[in-house]
């Protein structure tokens, strides 16, 4: 959305906003004055960025309290590089819900995630309920994509999908779901979709999801997983996981042979007390080309109910070489309205045997004021240092007030 589009947005909220002397409606969000400073990896330019982010919700609207306006976008200016202000709308719609008792209407900009697929749409989603222990959803729209700046969308660019799914089963969830996406009228993408999990016994969780598509006839994305909690302090996990790219079918990278990648996991968390918790896990990853095994332990401390501190290290071998790394992170409530935070990350990577050790480090410290109930200021800064930054330093300090 250009300019315009978000002064009227602006404008819009600001009139609501002095309706609701007159009126029963409540407006409710967030106001966040930011200002960011990192480097530009895409032209190695320092960035000092200050922005302005809104969400706003605008509920009671009518008596029944069924209808809402919610929104979400901000607006950034590069005040060292002179790039001009730079704006993005990621939702804004009104929803309706029991309609009818059975329908639910959203409309507007918004995001759909369905098990097929996900899109940001200028459009409408609608989903019908209580008609069984099936629920339908439809959504379709102007298909929203952003570049670097600006939105990038074009004409004919447009997302369509309809979603199938259990309503109000207690331990049981499985949607099935199609996406069809149009990249300047050209179908780019038409996947077939499903997601499931049921719980069994109170102890055990079975899940997974899938992705087919239909145009290249492949499965894009498969996860089969099984958590089992015997204690409510102790979890078990194995997955299974396979992925193969698929990128639009009208994009050039379509054309080109990629590889499939799969992995399987298997872990374990346990809290052991209130002061004490652990976790380890393997991951064996395939590349077709290769394989690596990864290797993770960590531990959580709490030795004070305003002290928390995580200790975690991994270790991979195997296709891309070899790599060693640790990170340690602490959180201190130092009073009841200021917490304080810092961490460390030491990486030793070795390729191959012609290549030495690459040393990776990154420092990060932040901090969080509750300055009264509606406002607050927070701030983090960061440090990297590896193989190409000798100093790497971004950071972000925000003002934010609630209404």
């Amino acid at each position: 959305m250009g300019m315009n589009g978000i002064l009227r947005t602006l404008v819009c909220s600001t009139v609501v906003l002095s309706a609701t002397a007159a009126w029963s409606i409540e407006f409710h969000g967030r106001s966040s004055t930011q200002l960011q400073w990192f480097n530009n990896y895409f032209d190695n330019k320092k960035q000092v960025e200050i922005g302005q982010y809104l969400s706003a919700s605008i509920t009671k609207i009518d008596d029944a309290g069924k209808f809402t306006i919610e929104g979400y976008g901000r607006m950034t200016q590069d005040i060292r590089n002179d790039e001009g202000f730079q704006g993005r709308v990621y939702y804004l719609y009104a929803n309706y819900r029991d309609l009818f008792n059975m329908v639910d209407v959203r409309l507007g900009r918004q995001y759909v995630n369905y098990s097929a697929g996900s899109a940001l749409i200028d459009g409408a989603k609608i989903d019908v309920k209580n008609i069984g222990p099936v629920a339908l959803s439809v959504m379709g729209g102007r298909n929203i994509t952003y570049n670097l700046y600006n939105e990038s969308t074009h004409a004919g660019d447009y997302a369509v999908g309809v979603s199938a799914y259990l309503y109000n089963m207690k331990d049981t969830d499985l949607e099935i779901s199609w996406y069809h996406k149009l990249v300047k009228d050209d179908v780019a993408q038409d996947i077939l979709g499903a997601s499931f999990k049921q719980y069994l016994f109170n102890q055990l969780k079975l899940y997974g999801n899938t992705r087919y598509d239909l145009a290249s006839e492949v499965f894009g994305e498969l996860l089969a997983g099984v958590s089992y909690f015997p204690l409510d302090n102790l979890i078990f996990t194995a997955e299974w996981y396979q992925s193969y790219p698929m990128f639009d079918a009208t994009s050039i990278y379509s054309v080109f042979a990629v590889n499939r990648y799969q992995e399987g996991v298997i872990k374990a968390d346990y809290r052991i007390n209130k002061m004490f918790s652990v976790n380890a896990g393997y991951t064996r990853q395939d590349y077709e080309e290769g394989a690596s095994d990864v290797f993770e332990v960590g531990v959580g401390i709490r030795p004070l109910d305003t002290l928390r501190m995580n200790l975690n290290y991994d270790y991979i071998s195997g296709y891309d070489g070899k790599r060693n790394g640790a990170n340690v992170d602490v959180e201190y409530e130092a009073l009841k309205d200021l917490k304080v935070a810092a961490g460390f990350q030491y990486n030793v990577d070795k390729y191959d045997a012609l290549t030495g050790e690459v040393i990776g480090r990154s420092y990060w410290g932040g901090a969080k004021y509750q300055l009264n109930k509606t406002m607050s200021m927070n701030a983090r800064i960061e440090n990297n240092v590896n193989s190409f930054y000798k100093e790497d330093w971004r950071g972000r300090v925000a003002f934010n007030i609630d209404f």
